[in-house]
């Protein structure tokens, strides 16, 4: 059983001992604190309270928890249904609620779910105050409210049409290029409720021919929901057997958006951001955001378009702190997130499908093609699963020590600069691992550099177990 608390909120897997997975104790203590935390910054106001979930198994149990719990803190819940993580962060700027909580564990299996915090602004609690969140439900700093100031509860679900909308109300969206470009499309949602939001989208961008597989929102993910391309064959085979113009996957809660050309080859998930970046450089100049562990190609364009491009910690609310103090017209996340200021500050595959689609169908080339124009990087993605006895700090102090000569840059776990190669690691905020991505010019090279990263990491442990 796993219980993570961290700047992405509180995370786990369903069951066990109160305080070893996300059991309803767990729950009902952290929305309670969250409930008191949000209390303190609008004392005069009553209290309102957005709710929304993935369609993860456990999913319904949590909702019902959360929202007894919220109600019973004297909070009025505006609960939105199965529906994505942007458009629960867009429900509460709609509804002027003083916070949000979004039912996901997001690329997590099936097993994990998750409470993620909104402020009255639709984005993520800073680290500072989700610290804060996290110390009053220790403490059990919270008060119930008595029966006179319950909360009111209210359904509504009509806010994922409103997301929809307000995507084909921007200036940059081009419906009638995408309608008469033609597009045959494959989409995988990984049964989550992407399979509700994605073809709801195309239809409403006017695309006739989607093949939808794995849009059942039964929560029976029929893979890893992690939009990888080792966990993608299925998809990339059935657009090569429909002769589809391109495939879209996206993660359970629809933040992460994943493209396979028509070749059924990905277009690398780090290059969603480039490609939108670049559709939207081209029309509105200015600078850009990516975390630490995205590709140094969204740099590239951005300084060829004569921006400046700024790098954060991996987390989506310092991405867009950053992207506020730099005053970026776009940034996101190398995972396939893509944040568009102009609709709102959070990671949002559905613009990112919008934005997409208009410069493909603008550019009137294929997705390999469109592909081509870019500077060519790859990604090796790796992970070390950590052990209670692990000392992180330690084993990258040395890791620090013996590239010395190298430029490294420390503010979210220790990244190393080689030339035109890069070996970041750091500890995860949603799992109990080590996360370890290199980038080069080819993958092979990426590959390598890693292996050797992950060699100098297990020998470190080595000398620590043989002392």
């Amino acid at each position: 059983m796993s219980l993570i608390k961290s700047i992405s909120g509180i995370r786990g897997t369903i069951g066990g001992k109160p305080g070893e997975g996300l059991t309803p104790d767990d729950i009902v203590k952290f929305t309670a604190a969250f409930t008191e935390f949000i209390k303190k910054g609008f004392k005069d106001n009553n209290l309102q309270v957005v709710i929304g979930r993935d369609a993860r198994i456990s999913g319904g149990m949590v909702s019902d928890l959360v929202s007894g719990t919220l109600l019973a803190m004297g909070a009025d819940v505006i609960d939105i249904g199965l529906t994505t993580t942007p458009t629960t962060e867009l429900a509460v700027l709609e509804t002027s609620a003083q916070g949000g909580i979004i039912i996901t564990a997001s690329h997590n299996p099936k097993q994990w779910n998750a409470l993620k915090l909104l402020n009255h602004l639709g984005e993520f609690l800073s680290e500072a105050d989700n610290q804060e969140v996290i110390r009053m439900s220790e403490a059990s700093d919270y008060r119930f409210a008595k029966v006179s100031q319950l909360g009111r509860y209210t359904y509504d679900d009509s806010f994922l049409q409103k997301h929809i909308d307000r995507i084909l109300d921007l200036p940059l969206v081009d419906a009638d290029a995408i309608k008469k470009a033609r597009f045959s499309i494959t989409v995988d949602a990984v049964n989550s409720t992407g399979g509700i939001a994605v073809p709801m989208l195309l239809k409403a961008l006017g695309v006739d021919k989607i093949d939808p597989i794995n849009c059942e929102p039964d929560g029976e993910f029929a893979h890893n929901p992690e939009p990888l391309p080792e966990h993608l064959n299925e998809i990339c085979e059935r657009v090569v057997k429909i002769n589809a113009d391109l495939g879209i996957v996206v993660d359970p809660d629809v933040d992460r958006l994943a493209i396979i050309n028509e070749a059924g080859e990905p277009f690398g998930e780090e290059y969603t951001l480039v490609a939108v970046a670049d559709y939207i450089l081209q029309n509105r100049p200015g600078n850009t955001v990516s975390n630490l562990s995205s590709s140094q190609a969204l740099g590239i364009i951005t300084e060829k378009a004569g921006g400046k491009y700024f790098a954060s910690a991996v987390g989506e609310v310092n991405v867009v702190e950053m992207m506020k103090k730099h005053k970026a017209v776009i940034g996101g996340e190398g995972n396939g997130g893509v944040i568009y200021p102009e609709l709102h500050y959070g990671r949002d595959a559905l613009v990112g499908i919008a934005l997409f689609l208009t410069h493909l169908a603008q550019s009137g080339k294929t997705c390999s093609g469109l592909r081509d124009t870019y500077p060519s990087f790859f990604i090796s993605k790796n992970k070390i699963v950590l052990s209670p006895e692990m000392d992180i700090g330690k084993i990258l102090e040395k890791i620090i020590r013996k590239y010395k000569s190298m430029k490294i840059t420390t503010i979210d776990g220790v990244k190393i600069h080689f030339d035109n190669e890069w070996v970041h690691l750091r500890k995860s905020n949603t799992e109990p691992i080590v996360r370890i991505y290199a980038e080069s010019d080819l993958l092979a090279k990426a590959e390598n550099l890693a292996k050797k990263i992950i060699n100098d990491f297990k020998e470190i442990l080595n000398e620590k177990n043989t002392k």
